[in-house]
């Protein structure tokens, strides 16, 4: 059928053909958009034909209308059904885009683990607040006072020398060891007193069993019925407990200024005897300096060095890989955060 458009004849078979050629082979959305737009759009070709069937004589008016509607008709279910197809291909490619292949190995989240110091401290803390116990922390920078002059340690002791101790100014000092806080405990709350401070203390000192800074924990119990046996059996429970029931231990009398009678105790340690913490009944002048009535109440107190416990446990020798920062030292004795310690073990490695 030839139709008149314009100056032109269009022949309806042809722009047929060539029409529903396009839609089928419009490769994606956009590209059919634009074909419709050209065919069946306000301006597109085939209502330009509708919109000339008036100048056909009448006669042929009929039937060329049926035929262009029909057309009209065929070629938007043609459209509708093409773009089905490629809406599918579309969200199909999306799709494996987005897709996560689960035969794949899943990538591995490295956990972070304990720092060996950081689990003896809370193995040793588990132990003692499992029995009463409290946890009492106070500041790393201390005064002459506080570290030295109410510890009952006189001014001429070698402790207080500037080759043993990091002084800093306004007469302030790097706290030697923890015992400043047993003091400031002291001062503000009223017997009974049962607490342990670990922390970090400084000493100019360094070699393989030795670092400027290092970590200690202290312990002090304040009571009238305070007595030297019970602290030695507190340690003795202490130390099976930490290290296991076979330990040999012993206590060595020694001095120090703030207890009176001292003690060090040793464990038996391959092929002889360690020195692991120091203790003793704390001294009157001490108890004094805080305003505690020492005719009525005793007290003892003991002093650990964490580091050296968590090297003799874990087999590590040289005191200053604590402080490298070497991944795979860390990673070779790190403890994983959930494996809590108990009373009755350490932990797993």
């Amino acid at each position: 059928m030839l139709f008149i458009h314009g100056d032109s004849g269009v022949d309806i078979a042809s722009l047929a053909k060539k029409s529903r050629s396009l839609l089928k082979k419009a490769e994606d959305l956009k590209i059919l958009e634009k074909i419709y737009i050209d065919l069946l759009g306000k301006n597109g070709e085939i209502n330009l034909l509708l919109k000339n069937l008036g100048k056909l004589p009448k006669s042929q008016r009929k039937e060329s209308g049926k035929v262009l509607n029909q057309l009209k008709n065929d070629l938007e279910g043609l459209f509708q059904s093409r773009q089905e197809q490629l809406k599918e291909i579309f969200f199909s490619e999306e799709l494996k885009k987005e897709s996560i292949d689960i035969t794949l190995p899943g990538r591995l989240n490295e956990s972070g683990t304990l720092h060996p110091v950081t689990s003896t401290i809370f193995e040793i803390s588990s132990f003692f607040t499992s029995i009463g116990f409290e946890i009492a922390s106070g500041p790393e920078a201390e005064t002459d006072f506080y570290n030295f002059e109410s510890l009952n340690i006189p001014n001429d002791h070698p402790a207080k020398d500037m080759h043993d101790t990091f002084y800093l100014a306004n007469d302030s000092l790097l706290r030697t060891h923890t015992s400043p806080v047993q003091v400031r405990t002291m001062e503000k709350q009223k017997p009974p007193i049962r607490m342990i401070c670990p922390g970090r203390v400084y000493r100019k000192d360094s070699g393989l069993t030795r670092t400027p800074m290092f970590h200690m924990i202290e312990g002090l119990v304040i009571e009238e019925n305070a007595s030297f046996s019970v602290l030695k059996g507190l340690l003795l429970d202490f130390i099976a407990d930490f290290f296991g029931k076979d330990v040999d231990i012993r206590f060595r009398p020694s001095y120090f200024p703030f207890t009176e009678p001292s003690a060090e105790v040793d464990i038996k340690w391959k092929r002889g005897w360690l020195e692991i913490l120091g203790c003793g009944m704390v001294h009157p002048n001490v108890l004094k300096n805080v305003k505690i009535d020492n005719k009525k109440y005793q007290g003892y107190a003991f002093g650990i060095g964490i580091d050296r416990l968590a090297m003799l446990k874990y087999g590590i020798n040289d005191l200053r890989a604590f402080f490298e920062c070497d991944y795979r030292w860390l990673n070779h004795y790190g403890f994983d955060p959930l494996d809590v310690p108990t009373n009755y073990r350490g932990l797993s490695k």
